[in-house]
């Protein structure tokens, strides 16, 4: 069984950085596609970042494009999302999520989720 544990969230002020980590277990994950989504009280979950685990191949959301940068440590088996130039609207419950495909689906369509890691952004 798969298993998706956040960690990295908190509070941090305007104009700073922050990295989550991603930790997954149960699985062979080289075929698998990796994403992290946000979502605040009354919007939907939105996806962030993906990153195809094989070829290291990444995509973004608008949003974050150009100040984040999701990566992947093959011998941890962690995927990572940093985030600079933070922005209150960046606050959120950040949610790792896995999907066996080659394809870095922005919908979501995967079949794992990790239990989120909260990061608020002060102004």
């Amino acid at each position: 069984q798969v298993q998706l544990v956040e960690s990295g969230g908190g509070l941090v002020q305007a104009g700073g950085s922050l990295r989550l980590s991603c930790a997954a277990s149960g699985g062979t994950f080289s075929g698998y596609v990796m994403a992290w989504f946000r979502q605040t009280p009354g919007k939907e979950r939105e996806f962030v970042a993906g990153i195809r685990w094989i070829s290291g191949s990444t995509y973004y959301a608008d949003s974050v494009k150009g100040r984040s940068t999701i990566s992947r440590d093959n011998a941890k088996n962690t995927v990572y999302l940093q985030i600079d130039s933070l922005e209150p609207e960046d606050t959120a419950v950040y949610y790792c999520a896995a999907k066996r495909s080659i394809v870095i689906f922005t919908t979501r369509s995967y079949d794992y989720w990790g239990q989120g890691t909260q990061v608020t952004v002060s102004s």
